[in-house]
């Protein structure tokens, strides 16, 4: 552990709507200048998944997707668009639970999440005859195909360009079993720890600790969340300082409880 009792984050501003193809990297650059935050050796940059699809060309014009037979019976009983659904079983390698307008699957990325991580909220793409007043986007966004190798790939831009070893963390929005209200979570990593273990450490009185893991870059990606809000706010990427533990390379998938050891879903 690093000595820090102050843990200190901003948000980029002015960060452009992203399109495919865009450079991250320069442009989260381009951000820290404007906020005259001059990036540090052992920062970290948790960043929107969302800029990260985008750039990425994970976008889908439902107007393209035949649904199945299959998604138009899940289309029925959770009242949901049928072409939506095809795109949450071909992103899901199992369905959980289904209720009306909710869909709970197995991403094929191992994670637990609603509809398949899928969203269509701040996406908007427009062919050339289209109108903004009034149009209604058929567009939705896809998680990025490999969240860890999409991070590390823009921890290595920035390195690059500023001669700087960063962490990064890339965000989207989870809900909770038992609890309300979606929190951020990391689903991509690169250069720091996705699980602290503590297991073997002494407490406060020289006990040691025979189970304590910390979800440490979920943790993170959380404080991180409350910028960059769910709305308008335009804030996809913060800026992290004092981070208290050593750099390392790391990975989301080291947050991943494996189906053996989850209770609720044996």
């Amino acid at each position: 552990m690093i000595a820090s009792s102050r843990l200190v984050l901003a948000a980029l501003p002015d960060i452009p709507l992203i399109r495919e193809g865009d450079d991250l990297p320069g442009l989260i650059l381009e951000g820290l200048a404007r906020a005259s935050i001059d990036l540090q050796d052992n920062d970290l940059l948790a960043v929107a998944q969302k800029i990260i699809s985008k750039a990425e060309g994970r976008s889908m014009d439902l107007r393209n997707v035949q649904p199945s037979l299959k998604a138009e019976q899940i289309a029925a009983e959770t009242q949901k668009d049928a072409r939506l659904v095809e795109m949450i079983l071909k992103e899901s390698v199992k369905i959980l639970r289904m209720r009306k307008k909710l869909i709970i699957v197995e991403h094929r990325l191992g994670y637990v999440c609603a509809n398949a991580g899928i969203d269509s909220s701040n996406v908007r793409e427009m062919d050339d005859n289209e109108s903004m007043a009034g149009e209604q986007s058929n567009f939705v966004l896809l998680l990025p195909e490999d969240p860890d190798k999409s991070a590390r790939a823009l921890r290595d831009g920035i390195r690059r360009s500023a001669q700087i070893n960063v962490g990064v963390l890339i965000i989207d929005s989870h809900g909770r079993a038992f609890r309300q209200g979606s929190i951020g979570v990391a689903i991509g990593i690169a250069g720091l720890p996705g699980l602290l273990d503590l297991r073997g450490t002494l407490d406060l009185f020289g006990k040691t600790l025979l189970t304590t893991q910390v979800g440490i870059a979920d943790e993170i990606a959380s404080a991180a969340s409350v910028l960059m809000g769910e709305a308008a706010e335009k804030q996809p990427v913060v800026h992290i300082r004092g981070f208290p533990h050593v750099l390392r390379e790391g990975s989301a998938k080291e947050l991943i409880r494996i189906k053996e050891r989850d209770l609720f879903r044996q």
